[in-house]
């Protein structure tokens, strides 16, 4: 039995001797962890104390627990996805991404009308309540598991100088991006990551474990005088996932000498 003799409440000395043992390497990545009864017994604790310190363990995500088959360690390994965000055009024209023939769609796609917030007002240099149409898509990769959900969204005033996305909102970026440059936009994009929390509904719908953050990934479409023409938003379990990106130098504009 190993004595507890640490400040604090009980819970949280137990859940620190748990926490040094997964630290340490005893109980490895993956592994099942002791029994309550067995926990009880090693730290000479109730069964409510040793609830709450998985429950402790739970929260900072260095445990998971399955239904029906016990407490786990969670993997440290690396991610099992690595998500090239380059765009490449190929020489017909058509543009194409990296990773577009993992991903299969879990469900039909879902086309709506919408308007902005502030937020996608702001990276849409739109105000609030501007009209859009939104496409959602529920991609899922069948080799590893890993889900993620995407979204379009698309301006009205942009959909009305390409009849092309009016008619069809819905169409994969890579096809909404040959329909603006066929509408004489030569295209540039910016992108933003995150880390946060996944809301309910997204932690249910992409079957995150506990205590897992996304990666929500913003790019937005630019066009003729920088116009802003789309928004894209994917978001993705940060446990299953990386984002890669190639940076080039860019250059810089001549210095004008003085007369």
């Amino acid at each position: 039995m190993t004595e507890i003799q640490r400040p604090g409440a009980l819970y949280q000395q137990v859940a620190a001797a748990i926490r040094e043992a997964i630290l340490s390497g005893e109980f490895a990545p993956e592994s099942l962890l002791p029994s309550e009864a067995q926990l009880m017994a090693r730290y000479g604790v109730s069964r409510p104390t040793v609830r709450n310190a998985i429950a402790a363990l739970r929260a900072e995500g260095l445990i998971e627990v399955r239904h029906g088959k016990g407490s786990f360690v969670r993997s440290d390994g690396q991610p099992t996805l690595t998500l090239e965000r380059r765009i490449n055009r190929a020489p017909n024209g058509q543009f194409v991404m990296p990773n577009s023939d993992v991903w299969d769609e879990a469900e039909e796609p879902s086309v709506y009308r919408t308007r902005t917030t502030k937020a996608t007002g702001r990276l849409l240099n739109l105000g609030e309540e501007e009209e859009l149409f939104g496409c959602d898509r529920l991609l899922a990769d069948a080799t590893t598991g890993t889900r993620a959900m995407h979204r379009t969204l698309v301006p009205f005033e942009v959909a009305e100088t390409v009849p092309a996305l009016a008619e069809e909102p819905g169409q994969r970026p890579t096809a909404v991006y040959e329909e603006l440059t066929n509408a004489g936009h030569t295209l540039w994009w910016s992108e933003t990551v995150r880390a946060r929390m996944p809301l309910p509904d997204e932690r249910a719908t992409l079957q995150l474990p506990d205590a897992t953050p996304i990666l929500h990934l913003t790019r937005v479409t630019h066009g003729t005088a920088d116009r802003a023409l789309v928004l894209e938003e994917l978001r993705i379990g940060a446990d299953r996932a990386e984002a890669a990106y190639r940076i080039t130098a860019a250059k810089q504009p001549a210095k004008r000498r003085q007369a």
